[in-house]
């Protein structure tokens, strides 16, 4: 009999709570166990192992990150969405740096990771169709787009800017760039 009040998503939190303390190597079942009380084979009643743990993981921030970046660009449009994305998507970096770690590497290929992938994606895609990219020219852009938050947020979590200059700074600097590189046609 499953610990009362002991559910998938209960364990996922616990999962969550000890990645953003440890790091997403600290991930092991029997830690997760140790977290919620419970003895390593009982999470099986709720999860087939670790690798399905750390599929839900994956999920559960592909989710947030779409909750926060939709929220952000919400009401916006054009450079206004797509700065106010950029900023939301540092933010989760920032907020929970190793939960980031622990986004799926390419989860549009697996087929329990693609319909929250997807969700996350239509939210970059709904603010590019604001400069009129559709298609493969949408999709480049989401790569370009995704790469520069990537990058500086990453780096930025790493403590990989040693320089004293401010990196709010810069990184509305790299918000700058990467706006001045979307289409200037008039807003369809």
């Amino acid at each position: 009999m499953p610990r009362a009040g002991l559910t998938s998503g209960a364990v996922v939190d616990a999962a969550l709570a000890l990645i953003d303390e440890e790091g997403p190597g600290a991930l092991t079942l029997a830690a997760v166990a140790a977290r919620t009380g419970v003895a390593a084979p009982s999470l099986y009643k709720h999860v087939r192992g670790l690798p399905e743990l750390r599929k839900l993981v994956g999920l559960r921030v592909m989710d947030d990150m779409a909750v926060r970046l939709g929220t952000a660009a919400m009401g916006k449009s054009r450079d206004e969405a797509t700065a106010a994305l950029m900023r939301a998507w540092r933010s989760y970096v920032l907020d929970f740096p190793h939960r980031y770690a622990a986004f799926p590497d390419n989860p549009l290929i697996d087929p329990d990771l693609v319909g929250t992938a997807t969700r996350l994606l239509e939210v970059i895609l709904a603010v590019l169709r604001g400069y009129g990219l559709e298609g493969a020219a949408a999709l480049h852009t989401t790569r370009c787009v995704r790469a520069a938050v990537h990058g500086f947020a990453s780096l930025e979590a790493a403590g990989g800017f040693g320089l004293d200059e401010d990196l709010n700074t810069s990184y509305e600097m790299l918000i700058a760039m990467v706006v001045s590189g979307l289409p200037r046609t008039p807003a369809p």
